[in-house]
């Protein structure tokens, strides 16, 4: 048990019956009259949901014990994405669930941060931006503006994106992996 005194930013506070919650941002408060609180912003670690709750300064808090290791991803086994622990070895299955959305930027041999408490992977973290292969895109057609001067291409994992009209297949592009935005072509 720690106090609410002990917060900052990325602590992992055990709510509500075991619901795990990031603190996203604290505010100490003293007001000029009665006793102080702190203020905070929370987001459940599973659901993603952000909440505001106050508590009482000084009150005790349960703080979650969240193991962030580097991890390198390996295969997917059909309901599972299978990772290893780049210093000892293991393999660690997550379910797709968890993955989510991460999936449509994960490469083979990736090294990502996997999030895992008492055992059960919480969630996945990639990089803010990842290097793809462009492996199937149209041809981008000459005075074609209407759209913004974008268009569809899929990348090596499968995912689509959107790429100005001058990216051809086979071409390697920047991907931000939190909007899915095209970012520059890669050297």
């Amino acid at each position: 048990m720690a106090s609410t005194n002990d917060l900052k930013n990325g602590t992992t506070l055990k709510l509500d019956g075991g619901e795990l919650w990031n603190v996203v941002e604290f505010q100490h408060v003293k007001p000029g009259k009665g006793g102080a609180f702190v203020r905070t912003k929370l987001k459940n670690v599973i659901s993603g949901k952000v909440v505001d709750k106050t508590f009482n300064a000084g009150a005790k808090v349960e703080i979650a014990n969240v193991d962030r290791r580097e991890m390198q991803y390996l295969y997917t086994d059909g309901e599972s994405y299978i990772f290893m622990d780049t210093d000892t070895y293991d393999q660690l299955p997550v379910e797709a669930k968890v993955v989510g959305r991460n999936a449509d930027y994960l490469l083979e041999s990736a090294t990502i941060t996997v999030a895992v408490n008492e055992g059960v992977p919480l969630y996945v973290e990639l990089p803010a931006a990842v290097e793809v292969e462009i492996t199937q895109t149209d041809p981008g057609v000459q005075g074609d503006r209407s759209t913004g001067g974008t268009k569809p291409a899929t990348i090596e994992t499968g995912a689509v994106i959107q790429v100005p009209l001058f990216i051809t297949t086979g071409e390697r592009v920047k991907v931000d992996t939190r909007t899915g935005d095209y970012l520059g072509r890669v050297n």
